[in-house]
């Protein structure tokens, strides 16, 4: 009961700090919109499509490889390093609040923020006359996955590679762009080569999109994603625990500092 009321305390602060940041609030909600809207579009017009049925297309690749993966590893390496500038990890070891809460505060705030994004982008796909047709349950599996993997990976980022505010962009930009790419968050897969679709295979972010579009764009089945969700599931079991890993190791380092 103690490290639940202190991990809901640390996500309350982290997500409170968000609504008073209103300016910022606001462009969490326009980033997702804008590139569902550029990809429901360019899709509708380059495959001859219906709006509705582009935009089916265009929100699993758009929640999966733009909205999740900006707020839960971008938005969690941030949080990490604005932590650590703060000296709050600091005053961390001279409070009540264990480790671990703080650690998970961290994550479910951001995946809070995540699932936010997702009922934006389908909500704004279904004004379009989207309809998704798949199992509810099967996408917020794969979602969930998406969010611990993004999470893990953003603290194992945040923790031993970002120091200051200024490295975030640099870090994200760097590791994330050529991976959203590779993904299909802003070019069909439809459209790479056999040698780009060899390497995209080892990319979580193709899984997450070519998953989610197979679910609630095509109404596929288990079967059809298994081979999906046996990537993902793995791939963040490993991101989760080597993000905690990471993030005792920058914690026994701000002890000696």
């Amino acid at each position: 009961m103690k490290y639940w009321h202190e991990t809901f305390a640390v996500a309350q602060r982290i997500l409170l700090e968000l609504l008073r940041r209103r300016r910022s609030l606001l462009f969490w909600s326009i980033f997702p919109i804008s590139i569902l809207l550029l990809n429901g579009y360019i899709v509708a017009e380059r495959a001859n499509l219906a709006i509705a049925d582009a935009m089916q297309l265009a929100a699993p690749s758009t929640l999966a490889g733009a909205a999740l993966f900006f707020s839960c590893l971008g938005g969690s390496v941030a949080t990490v390093v604005a932590e650590r500038e703060q000296h709050t990890l600091k005053r961390l070891f001279i409070s009540p609040l264990s480790g671990t809460s703080y650690f998970l505060g961290i994550a479910i705030a951001h995946s809070c923020i995540g699932l936010g994004q997702m009922l934006l982008v389908y909500v704004v796909s279904a004004f379009f006359g989207a309809d998704f047709e798949g199992s509810i349950w099967l996408g917020v599996l794969i979602v969930f996955l998406s969010i611990i993997s993004y999470v893990g990976v953003g603290f194992v980022l945040g923790t031993q590679l970002a120091r200051r505010t200024e490295d975030v962009n640099s870090l994200v930009a760097a590791f994330g762009v050529p991976l959203l790419i590779l993904g299909g968050t802003f070019l069909p897969v439809s459209l790479f080569p056999q040698t780009l679709l060899d390497i995209a295979q080892y990319n979580p972010i193709y899984h997450m999109s070519e998953a989610l579009a197979d679910v609630w764009a095509k109404g596929e089945k288990w079967g059809v994603i298994e081979p999906h969700l046996a990537f993902l599931g793995p791939f963040a079991a490993i991101a989760i625990v080597a993000g905690w890993l990471s993030y005792r190791r920058m914690l026994s380092i701000e002890r000696r500092l």
